[in-house]
């Protein structure tokens, strides 16, 4: 079982984990409580990695969320990586095997080509910069969650939220991740699969999904939940002579 490796690994600022347990006959729950007392579960009935990064998202409480998968591939220590730009203003981070001090005991040649690839392909279509199209490592500020409106229900739920992230204008930083061999078990990802449920999310997000802040900073969307006092001014030109009266005291 890889998830008391995960849980140990956990730093100690950490104030909330959920978990999201889809139909698992290994005890997962069990283990999980047993490690963590205040842990939260869900369960998610439906497959796909998508449904239980939603469910997940929906069920955490924190002002910054985190998604790393439980197998022990991503290592809980690089939190504070993801965290810390998220605390100088930023909105979205997200792991890179590919930048300085990144890396990967897991990645096959194959993947790693595909990988480049559908990253390049949607750095042209995103006009953007990414490293590391295909890796979950993410954390992002919780108001950002409603922003992004995601609907994926498999592993192109990567794709989308780092596609919508870059179309709704909010600031995303990468930052190096190691990936490492999981612990136990084997991996659900299908190369050729995945990569066109990839290639097709990156074609529906750039010709359907129109972003609610219409592509501005988020700062924008979060400010206008405030009310502040407004005086009623007629929308027509102002003859400058009656403002320039007033200052004289005319």
């Amino acid at each position: 079982m890889n998830l008391p490796w995960v849980l140990r690994r956990m730093p100690s600022y950490v104030d909330e984990v959920v978990i999201v347990d889809g139909r698992s006959l290994d005890g997962t729950v069990d283990v999980a409580r047993a490690l963590r007392l205040d842990v939260v579960v869900v369960s998610e009935l439906r497959p796909g990695k998508g449904n239980a990064v939603r469910a997940g998202f929906a069920a955490a409480s924190g002002d910054i969320i985190v998604m790393l998968d439980g197998d022990g591939s991503m290592d809980p220590q690089e939190i504070g990586w993801l965290v810390t730009p998220l605390q100088h203003e930023y909105d979205f981070v997200k792991g890179s095997r590919y930048v300085t001090g990144g890396g990967s005991d897991d990645i096959t040649w194959l993947r790693s080509t595909g990988n480049r690839m559908l990253t390049a392909l949607a750095n042209a279509v995103l006009n953007s910069d990414f490293s590391d199209l295909c890796y979950g490592y993410i954390a992002l500020r919780r108001e950002c969650v409603e922003i992004l409106e995601l609907k994926s229900d498999g592993f192109e739920i990567e794709t989308e939220l780092i596609v919508r992230a870059s179309r709704a204008g909010l600031r995303i930083a990468e930052v190096p991740s190691h990936e490492l061999c999981r612990i136990s078990g084997n991996s659900h990802l299908n190369t050729f699969r995945d990569g066109w449920r990839v290639l097709r999310t990156l074609a529906r997000e750039r010709v359907s999904w129109e972003a609610p802040t219409a592509g501005a900073r988020p700062e924008a969307l979060r400010r206008v939940k405030y009310k502040y006092p407004s005086k009623e001014f007629p929308h027509v030109p102002t003859d400058p002579q009656s403002v320039l009266g007033l200052r004289a005291g005319e």
